[in-house]
């Protein structure tokens, strides 16, 4: 039985998990280095799955645990012998690799969450978030445990950021890539899968690495279809996006891999052109009382399908800096691409000759 999520607890879940996790090895994060990892390996905090305990695991070092974790620290210990390759369970940092990577001088990189206490690892309390007032880009992170212990997860949620002076104005780039600084920004129902999962890298690995919603339950107890197949029911669901650069969407994909018996009957993308301001407006309503533009109008969905919408199937030839993707009734997409090419917007958006979205 799925342990149900209390309302209480998702509002106190902080703003920033709707950005992208930019360490997790799915989109190329890994450990580098790591003073201690007797009981478990340090590369367990990257993992994309939630953390699993098995009561029953051991190993020779001690009891398994799907995270990182250190010896107790008695006494200065002399490393055993150090290998990036393979298991590292019961390893340490050997002097050589210590003297390595004291070159990247890691101990005075700027401070981005001082010393904090953590607590334990129960189910009520063991998410630990800290809110970063850092504008600066970064690569690479140093984290910092005291004095011994375990972290089973580290997730850095931000959003990521491109050097667009080096795309060419005739080269067509996913705009809503995570890579290329796509961001969610809002969503109706993420009961199974959170939507910034389908601006992931490459093709869904399973059902969980996609965007899945709970099943609605006003669907009509008899069904109907128009003229293209397509149901009529009167509720959906929907997924808010920034581009990492605004521009002219010339192709989409949707990707509904995995997605055999729980995929959406239809779909729909819409569009706009928003200010930082406008942005943070609509952030704080919840993307209520909003008119969007149409970008490709509804949309026969097949499972387990890649479907491919070309120029001629999409109805905005102006820059766009927000998408917002409605799925209906319900269901599941793996991943969501919009191919275009990177343009400055110079004047205010003009909507008299689009159509509006009625959803």
């Amino acid at each position: 039985m799925a342990e149900r999520r209390t309302a209480v607890k998702a509002a106190e879940e902080p703003d920033f998990l709707q950005c992208n996790d930019l360490a997790c090895e799915t989109v190329g994060g890994r450990v580098i280095f790591a003073t201690d990892e007797w009981f478990a390996p340090a590369a367990n905090l990257l993992k994309r799955e939630p953390p699993q305990f098995v009561a029953s695991a051991f190993t020779e070092f001690g009891k398994w645990m799907d995270g990182w974790e250190t010896r107790r620290k008695r006494r200065p210990d002399k490393p055993p012998t150090f290998t990036l390759e393979g298991d590292r369970t019961g390893m340490a940092a050997s002097d050589s690799q210590l003297a390595a990577v004291a070159k990247l001088e890691s101990e005075v990189w700027p401070e981005l969450v001082g010393v904090s206490e953590l607590r334990p690892g129960y189910s009520d309390c063991c998410h630990n978030y800290f809110k970063v007032n850092f504008n600066r880009r970064v690569t690479h992170l140093r984290l910092n445990m005291y004095p011994d212990g375990g972290i089973s997860r580290l997730r850095v949620y931000g959003v990521g950021q491109r050097d667009w002076l080096s795309v060419s104005t005739h080269q067509d780039v996913d705009l809503v890539a995570l890579t290329n600084g796509g961001v969610c920004l809002g969503y109706s129902d993420a009961h199974f899968g959170h939507p910034r999962n389908m601006i992931g890298l490459g093709r869904a690995a399973n059902m969980a690495d996609g965007w899945e919603t709970a099943r609605r339950l006003d669907r009509p107890k008899k069904l109907k279809v128009d003229q293209r197949g397509i149901l009529q029911v009167p509720g959906w669901e929907w997924a808010v996006f920034r581009l990492g650069h605004a521009g002219v969407i010339s192709s989409v994909e949707v990707d509904t891999n995995h997605f055999k018996g729980n995929f959406p009957d239809s779909c729909r993308i819409e569009a706009c052109t928003l200010t930082p301001e406008e942005e943070a407006q609509r952030v704080g309503t919840g993307w209520r009382s909003w008119k969007w533009q149409v970008l490709l109008p509804p949309q026969k969905l097949h499972p387990h399908h890649r479907h491919l919408y070309r120029e001629a199937e999409l109805t905005l030839t102006r820059p766009v800096s927000h998408v917002r993707l409605v799925i209906a009734p319900d269901g599941g997409v793996s991943r969501l691409r919009l191919w275009g090419r990177p343009t400055a917007i110079t004047a205010a958006p003009t909507n008299q000759n689009t159509p509006a979205s009625k959803l």
